[in-house]
């Protein structure tokens, strides 16, 4: 089964409704290039552009990572998340070079869905290993969001305030509120659903 990147899912629901880039830039408030480049480089900054482009496509974030759908439950079991949709979110690089989700140079948040296949479903699970040296700019989107640490510690940016989390801490925000994750330390690996309204 191929697996599809969140832009080529982007492409195909634009050709299947007839929206140009302009007509999406428009209704999303995401500049065109930005669009251009999660469609043809598989930059996505943050999980925000997504769920603003879902949104101005009239459909689920989730419809942006499905492979196909499946309306009982969906197992994955140990070693099979890498093989489900993943994506890396990073700042775009000083050089200006082409960035693709498949380019494990990228210093971001690595995220690897755990329910793409799930039809209907109102959370996103995804598996997150957030670089050391990773940079994110705060995100922020209707919603709320559980985390999990796994592995490492991360940092917690929420608002005016940074709270560090270690192996086995959990949190649960309202991702409204400007927040962003850091490694604290080296590599941090979390668990992390995310909610957003229909």
């Amino acid at each position: 089964m191929a697996v599809h990147t969140p832009g080529e899912r982007i492409v195909e629901l634009c050709k299947t409704y007839s929206i140009n880039r302009e007509t999406l830039s428009e209704r999303s408030g995401l500049p065109v290039e930005l669009i251009r480049r999660i469609e043809e480089e598989g930059h996505i900054p943050d999980l925000a552009p997504l769920i603003r482009i879902s949104r101005a496509l009239g459909v689920r974030l989730g419809t942006l990572l499905d492979d196909h759908e499946e309306l009982g439950p969906v197992i994955t079991r140990a070693g099979e998340a890498a093989q489900a949709a993943r994506f890396v979110t990073s700042l775009p690089q000083n050089n200006g070079a082409a960035e693709t989700e498949q380019t494990d140079e990228h210093k971001g948040l690595h995220f690897r869905a755990l329910a793409a296949d799930k039809g209907s479903r109102h959370m996103e699970p995804f598996i997150v290993n957030i670089e050391p040296d990773s940079d994110q700019k705060k995100s922020t989107h209707e919603g709320e969001e559980f985390i999990h640490v796994l592995k490492g510690k991360i940092s917690l940016e929420y608002g005016a305030d940074s709270h560090i989390l270690g192996e086995g801490d959990s949190v649960y925000y309202d991702s409204i509120v400007p927040h962003r994750l850091l490694a604290a330390g080296g590599e941090a690996q979390i668990l992390a659903v995310i909610y957003t309204p229909a």
